[in-house]
């Protein structure tokens, strides 16, 4: 047993212990000392299957190592390799850092001469012709520009939702943007002839601040030319370029990275997400610089009146918006007819679709246009009126369908109108997202 003196020190001792932990728990955490530029150090030296091929290694194991190859490459990792295909001088750089701080050092490392073999892969040779080659948005092709659904659909990679038509996007900063790929030093130039397309989520925002609204829709940002930037291929599943810096290609959703979906010598299709909404996939189709694309066929037209039976025009939706042609829903009271349009509204307010007519419409002597809409609730249905060679002058009614889920007769008036429109625009639940599946027929001037 042991004695009284005994058990009071070993007390005293466990209080004393317990008391230090405590304080010890008192104290403020520190992030510890920074890496020096010691730590900073690293040693390279040409790989023994190539010269151009160069391996490093940085000096200090235990820290992040992140490497600038001076190439247009980078790299991490406390050993790491880079392939210097053209002879030069390269400064490469390397960051070491720690919860405690960051360090660099840089060496240059020369190249004394080309090896070929190092770019051999197909992709850098389409993108730059073997030495340098300047890319274009496809204006005159149908289809150079549109989104669809990200992940993509059972229809693969393609604007599912909208694809913009030929020249469709003239003024708005698209067309006379230039982007020209190098092969030596992976440089990267985009020549943006003083503006560029900004999708109207994203204006305003950084860098790309001075937008102002456009007439083909979202907006347009007044931007100089970014120069001297790089390229970098992404090899894997999704094959993508990375532009670095300011520079961008296309339409501006806040993103610089681009899933190649198909390259050959005269088109390259490419994919993108918008950064601010995920859900969304944008496409650019580009050619070289004065390369005439394929136009594609020649746009079918047509004249008034539409009832759908034997003729059945080509739609063009907007706002996610589909079409099709089906058997009349509800064949009674105003309308018995055997086929109509459907339409199921797209998920923006302003979805709809429209039909290019083969001629201007003529207003002196008849001046309505009418129509029957079966809507699945009362609301607006606009009529509107372009002129298909500039979208900008236009003409809008709007008339309400008060009965739902029957067939009504609209009336449009467009007395006094001119006769510069032969684009028929038709906004059924306007002003109103997902609103639902509409019916229409026979639509005819009087």
């Amino acid at each position: 047993m042991k004695s009284p003196n005994a058990f009071w020190h070993q007390s005293w001792t466990i209080l004393g212990l317990a008391l230090l932990v405590t304080v010890g728990c008192d104290k403020e955490p520190t992030l510890g000392d920074p890496p020096t530029a010691e730590d900073a150090e690293f040693t390279y030296m040409p790989s023994a299957a190539n010269a151009n091929v160069i391996e490093f290694t940085a000096s200090n194991s235990t820290l992040q190592s992140s490497w600038d190859f001076g190439n247009g490459q980078t790299g991490e990792g406390t050993n790491a390799s880079s392939t210097y295909p053209f002879a030069g001088q390269y400064t490469v750089t390397l960051t070491v850092q720690n919860a405690g701080g960051s360090a660099s050092s840089s060496q240059v490392v020369t190249i004394d001469q080309d090896d070929p073999s190092l770019i051999s892969n197909p992709i850098y040779a389409l993108l730059t012709g073997g030495s340098s080659k300047t890319w274009a948005v496809d204006s005159v092709r149908p289809a150079h520009m549109g989104v669809g659904p990200n992940p993509s659909s059972a229809a693969g990679n393609t604007p599912e939702w909208w694809a913009a038509g030929a020249n469709e996007k003239a003024g708005s900063g698209l067309y006379n943007d230039r982007y020209t790929f190098r092969l030596n030093g992976f440089g990267f130039d985009q020549v943006t002839g003083g503006d560029i397309y900004v999708n109207s989520a994203h204006a305003g925002d950084a860098p790309f601040t001075d937008t102002a609204s456009c007439l083909v829709g979202d907006f347009t940002a007044y931007t100089g030319d970014k120069m001297g930037e790089t390229w970098t291929l992404n090899e894997g599943a999704d094959t993508s370029i990375t532009v670095s810096g300011d520079a961008m290609i296309g339409f501006w959703t806040g993103v610089r990275t681009y899933q190649i979906i198909s390259i050959d010598t005269n088109e390259l299709f490419i994919r993108y997400v918008d950064a601010k909404n995920a859900d969304l996939a944008w496409y650019i189709r580009l050619v070289p610089e004065g390369y005439t694309g394929d136009p594609g066929p020649t746009p079918t037209t047509y004249a008034l009146p539409f009832d759908f039976e034997s003729l059945q025009p080509t739609c063009t939706t907007f706002g996610n918006s589909a079409y099709a042609y089906v058997a009349n829903p509800n064949a009674s009271g105003l309308n018995t007819s055997g086929n109509v349009l459907e339409t199921v509204h797209g998920n923006e307010t302003w979805a709809g679709l429209f039909i290019d007519l083969d001629a201007k419409l003529d207003f002196s002597t008849q001046s309505t246009i009418q129509l029957m809409v079966w809507a699945p609730d009362t609301g607006t249905f606009r009529l509107k009126l372009e002129d298909q060679a500039a979208p900008s002058q236009y003409v809008e009614l709007d008339q309400s369908v008060t009965t739902a889920q029957s067939w009504v007769q609209l009336t449009f008036d467009l007395s006094g109108v001119s006769t510069a429109y032969d684009r028929l625009v038709m906004f059924p639940g306007w002003s109103v997202s997902n609103a639902g599946t509409f019916y229409i027929d026979n639509i005819e001037q009087n």
